[in-house]
């Protein structure tokens, strides 16, 4: 390893690797169990998955997570049990994450557009940075480039889901939410923190020593940095 690689903290680092995304996957696929057993009922499946989600949400807790994240949880399933029993449609449990994905597409977008792209938040935010990530103009070129794979990732659950959604097909909309969840997320934490990577000069410090005003003109122009 490079003294450069041993340096660079990967975005699975700094973001917590996967417990989340992992954590997604439960509460869609323990609906669509209770759904099915239930004789198609909404409401077996939203028992069901509450059940599992503050489950999993108090086991983590009480290895140190947080109780908001078992809040969060059960809120989620709440408000997509309500929605499928307001329209009487299995399938319309998985309404609410259709609209996160196209919400968060367009989030990402306009924020990469903005100069201000989420990935530099949420990974600054992280390392305690606040905003000093945007005076470095490698950092921030790399945050918006890789931006756009979380971007991607918005998109493939869209183009996947909402044709699922309208066929009304409930058993492979949560079959779908749980094989684009946790292995989606792991290509894109990948595939995002290579793309980062490749923005930053080989002399870049990384990603937790954001170049500062004073080093800039030691260091040559950005755009023309292979």
């Amino acid at each position: 390893m490079s003294d450069r690689e041993a340096r660079q903290d990967s975005l699975h680092d700094v973001l917590g690797g996967y417990r989340g995304a992992v954590d997604a996957t439960v509460g869609p696929l323990a609906y669509v169990a209770g759904y099915l057993a239930g004789g198609k009922s909404i409401g077996w499946g939203a028992v069901a998955a509450g059940v599992v989600t503050v489950g999993v949400g108090l086991w983590r807790w009480r290895r140190g997570g947080k109780l908001t994240a078992v809040l969060l949880g059960a809120l989620g399933v709440g408000v997509a049990t309500m929605i499928a029993l307001y329209t009487g449609r299995g399938s319309d449990f998985f309404l609410a994450r259709l609209a996160g994905n196209v919400v968060s597409a367009l989030a990402w977008s306009v924020s990469i557009v903005a100069r201000w792209p989420l990935l530099g938040v949420v990974v600054g935010a992280a390392l305690g940075q606040k905003t000093r990530w945007r005076k470095d103009p490698w950092l921030l070129r790399g945050y918006q480039r890789a931006s756009w794979i979380w971007v991607g990732q918005y998109a493939i659950r869209i183009a996947v889901f909402t044709p699922l959604w309208l066929a009304d097909a409930t058993t492979a909309l949560g079959l779908a939410q749980a094989a684009l969840t946790w292995p989606l997320v792991a290509a894109c934490l990948a595939l995002s923190w290579y793309v980062l990577r490749r923005a930053l000069p080989e002399a870049h410090p990384g990603i937790r020593h954001p170049v500062t005003a004073e080093s800039l003109a030691e260091t040559p122009d950005p755009d023309r940095v292979s």
